[in-house]
């Protein structure tokens, strides 16, 4: 069994290669990483039988690393290990995650046994590994009463990169009633008062704009999953607009 390492700090992957010796002495050899781009490098050339993945990482992220190794290996089992809940970074993997795939999201707070014990948990017992505080995001994304549903959440990414109604329509292949309806379902989930005027003075806030900034500031948006939707946006207008 050999497994692959992917983190950008020198400290964290030497933390990680003992927690894993430790935990599977099964385990023939410890290949590392340091960024994306390397261990999807890594994977393509060596028989890798799982991967502890950071997320945040120059270069690749460990979302898109996860999504492209995924793409050629649907079997993969992945433990992402990283030091972010936010919702942002939850709903990046959960998108990703091939159906039947065995993997783990843990939180570098977690104690060197909960670690081990997740290692040895997705690696050789095909369980999926999520920490409670990952779960609970995971719970209130889902529950449409709290959490942004997709499409909701597709559009507040889409008036982060600054698109028009009419550009989202086009791209997300809707009528611009149907963007305008989701754009009012995210305010008022986000708990924006379009109606709130100030006699002699008007509105107080641009709701777009307002809008991308209580998602930042709670954790919805980041800049990877940002740089992964503009290059997405990119090359949707190459094609559109050749």
């Amino acid at each position: 069994m050999n497994v692959l390492i992917t983190e950008d700090d020198p400290l964290h992957r030497s933390f990680l290669k003992m927690a894993i010796e430790h935990a599977l002495p099964e385990c023939e050899r410890v290949f590392e990483a340091e960024d994306g781009l390397v261990a999807i490098e890594i994977v393509a050339r060596e028989e890798i039988y799982g991967v502890v993945m950071d997320l945040q990482m120059p270069r690749a992220s460990g979302v898109d690393a996860a999504k492209e190794i995924w793409r050629k290996h649907p079997d993969m089992r992945i433990l992402f290990w990283s030091n972010y809940a936010d919702e942002a970074y939850v709903r990046g993997v959960a998108r990703i995650v091939p159906s039947g795939a065995v993997y783990g999201y843990l939180l570098k707070s977690a104690s060197e046994e909960r670690l081990e014990l997740a290692v040895r948990g997705v690696f050789q017992e095909d369980q999926c590994i999520i920490d409670r505080e990952v779960r609970g995001v995971q719970q209130r994304s889902a529950n449409i009463l709290e959490g942004l549903t997709d499409s909701e959440f597709e559009v507040l990414t889409d008036i982060a990169l600054g698109m028009t109604d009419k550009a989202i329509a086009a791209w997300r292949k809707i009528s611009t009633r149907g963007v305008q309806s989701r754009l009012k379902h995210l305010y008022e989930k986000l708990g924006i008062d379009q109606s709130e005027v100030k006699p002699d003075f008007g509105p107080l806030f641009n709701s777009r704009t307002r809008a991308v900034a209580l998602a930042m500031s709670r954790g919805l948006l980041n800049v990877d999953g940002l740089g992964a939707s503009q290059e997405d946006l990119e090359a949707w207008l190459a094609t559109k607009f050749p």
